[in-house]
Order: C-alpha cells, then sequence, then structure tokens
C-alpha cells in the first residue's frame, strides 16, 4: 500500500507526545511531532504531511491559534483536535476551523487511530472526488 502516512503530532506534555509517537509508530506511520504552535507551524510549511493531531491546550499559543494560522495557509489538511477533557469549549471553537474531530486524551489510543484511519479516507476520497 503506498508510502507511509506522516502525522504530525502536537502537544506540550512530553510524555503524552513520546507516547503516543511510539504508538502511531508501531501501527506503520511516520510521526513528526512539535512541542507548541509555532513549531507546529514551521512543521506544516516545511514537511509533506497528511494529518495534524493537536492539543487544544498549550502554552503561548493554544490549540485553537494554531488551528487558525495553519488554515490561513492550508484550508485542505485533516486536524484532530487532542484534548485532555470531553466537554471543553476550545472544541467548540476549533471546529470552525474545520477538524476532523476530537480525541480525549483519557479515552483509548485505539480510538484515536479509528478516528486518524477515518479522517485520513474522508480526505483521501475528498481528494479524488475532483
Amino acid at each position: 500500500m503506498g508510502k507511509e502516512k506522516k502525522i504530525l503530532l502536537v502537544d506540550d506534555e512530553q510524555d503524552f507526545l513520546q507516547l503516543m509517537k511510539f504508538w502511531l509508530e508501531s501501527k506503520g506511520y511516520s510521526v513528526v511531532t512539535a512541542g507548541d504552535g509555532e513549531a507546529a507551524i514551521d512543521l506544516v510549511k516545511k514537511e509533506e504531511l497528511n494529518i495534524i493531531l493537536i492539543d487544544l491546550r498549550m502554552p503561548n499559543m493554544d490549540g485553537v491559534e494554531t488551528i487558525k494560522r495553519i488554515r490561513g495557509f492550508n484550508k485542505n489538511i485533516p486536524i484532530i483536535v487532542i484534548s485532555a477533557y470531553v466537554d471543553d469549549p476550545r472544541a467548540a471553537e476549533a471546529m470552525k476551523y474545520g477538524i476532523s474531530g476530537i480525541f480525549c486524551k483519557r479515552k483509548d489510543f485505539q480510538e484515536g487511530l479509528s478516528l486518524l484511519e477515518s479522517a485520513l479516507r474522508v480526505h483521501k476520497n475528498l481528494k479524488h472526488s475532483s
């Protein structure tokens, strides 16, 4: 099956970042990481990415602001929001910028993987339907 999918994983919690990176790589994905919004924006501009998983709550620039800035130059890349809080009000705000879903950190990673694969499938179908 084609080249491996490249994921940008953005989170300021290093433990979660490393655990999620290791887990996604074990599922065959290529993963690049960023610890904050500024680094994420730079990577989106430089790298050939398939999808972004981004934490909502980060210091300096939160996930919503980062998504807003990414959407300023890349409207198409699928973005999944990661939150430790199921009913985070920022998640509703992030929805305005066209996210593919929300993954709760407290849930099983398998649920996150299902959401990720679904977003990639939908995105691929959208790209091929032109």
